[in-house]
């Protein structure tokens, strides 16, 4: 099919990626289902799908993002190819996808046409936007309505999402509201026999965790620990550093000041019933600490240079999450969990001791931390509605 005159004038606007030399690994046998993300943080529901299809189906998947993604077996990874026409065929030639998956809503003309005219089946899932990408933006005519035709399948978030694609050109009979589609887990690990052994020795203690937590940020979580110290004299303390190196420095610290009784798990102490602070050592055993500390505070968020880890980790564990304004790299994820009353925001120091105080009862820290579960664990359903429609897709394809 020839160009029309929206991707003939979009393909003299070349992009950034124009003349990147790509080194392509050898294609696997058989079907190859080619996913692609704008960013790292629309690819976490394709990363899980993806899974799937190589756990159950056995076929290969070829996921496309500009940015690092953790690695999975048996799925492949690469740059996307510099969206104009000749990269394009040379991407399809080499990759020959059986079935194509965007997500959130970036649409790549030149890539999607040659798509279209192998008659690859398109489907687009997590729509949030239909755009063009960021460097190529700009009217080009009939271009969004013609890239949108071509997709068979256009999953929404929202209705607010499925008007947007409706309204840019999408099919009618395509766009369907599905919601998000499930993400791949953040439940870190841990040994269940250390875990069930300080269970034991914690009992019904309050205990909250400061995870990833910056020097920046020592004062202020202390300061919170002391006043709330004052409603629940048993309330224990867990302190992650950021830095491993940190945890010695700390624990030695506060010895010296004299003011808490302290436990250091890099000396191989316990948590023992009169302790009141227990310095970690650094991170590397979040998934433990998650899992004894009903309440966790988001290292990083309050006064440091944003939040170091993803609240999705203490989510998935049944921690409920304190945070501070500076989310970091986890901007939207702390929007979910806003918007399903799922974690806390506090502005301050004294925010983070009233909101601590608060969280001392276990109805209220229940709440926030069922409502976080459930931020984590929605998706399933979608996720299985997609892998229907692939399959599907699929059927009669070598």
């Amino acid at each position: 099919m020839a160009p029309s005159l929206g991707l003939t004038l979009y393909t003299l606007r070349p992009g950034r990626e124009t003349g990147v030399q790509v080194e392509r690994p050898a294609r696997p046998e058989g079907g190859l289902i080619w996913m692609h993300a704008p960013a790292a943080e629309t690819a976490r529901g394709l990363m899980e799908l993806a899974v799937r299809l190589v756990e159950e189906d056995g076929l290969a998947v070829l996921i496309t993002c500009p940015d690092p993604l953790p690695q999975r077996p048996g799925v492949i990874l690469a740059p996307p190819p510099a969206d104009t026409l000749t990269e394009a065929r040379a991407f399809l030639d080499h990759w020959k996808p059986s079935v194509g998956i965007f997500s959130d809503g970036e649409l790549r003309p030149a890539l999607i046409h040659e798509v279209a005219d192998r008659s690859i089946p398109l489907m687009l899932v997590d729509g949030r936007v239909p755009r063009l990408p960021r460097d190529r933006d700009g009217w080009y005519p009939g271009l969004m309505r013609a890239s949108l035709q071509a997709f068979a399948h256009v999953a929404t978030l929202d209705e607010a999402s499925a008007r947007a694609f409706r309204k840019a050109g999408a099919r009618l009979s395509a766009v369907e509201v599905t919601g998000r589609l499930e993400e791949d887990s953040a439940a870190l690990p841990c040994l269940e026999a250390e875990r069930a052994a300080l269970a034991r020795l914690l009992s019904a203690r309050p205990v909250w965790l400061a995870a990833a937590l910056p020097e920046a940020e020592e004062e202020i979580v202390l300061a919170a620990h002391r006043a709330a110290l004052g409603l629940a004299h048993r309330l224990l303390l867990i302190i992650a550093p950021e830095d491993a190196a940190r945890a010695t420095v700390l624990t030695e610290r506060l010895i010296q000041e004299g003011q808490w009784v302290i436990a250091s798990r890099a000396e191989d102490q316990e948590p023992e019933p009169e302790v009141e602070i227990f310095v970690a050592d650094g991170t590397a055993e979040l998934g433990l600490w998650y899992r004894l500390a009903p309440v966790t505070f988001m290292g990083g968020s309050l006064a440091g240079s944003g939040c170091l880890r993803d609240p999705m980790e203490p989510a998935a564990l049944g921690s409920a999450i304190l945070y501070g304004p500076r989310p970091g790299p986890y901007g939207s994820r702390f929007g979910r969990l806003g918007a399903a009353r799922a974690a806390r925001a506090v502005g301050n120091g004294r925010d983070l001791a009233d909101a601590l105080s608060d969280l001392m009862a276990p109805d209220r820290v229940a709440r926030l931390a069922q409502a976080a579960w459930g931020v984590v664990s929605e998706g399933a359903d979608v996720t299985e509605h997609t892998l229907g429609q692939i399959r599907s897709m699929m059927k009669g394809k070598p």
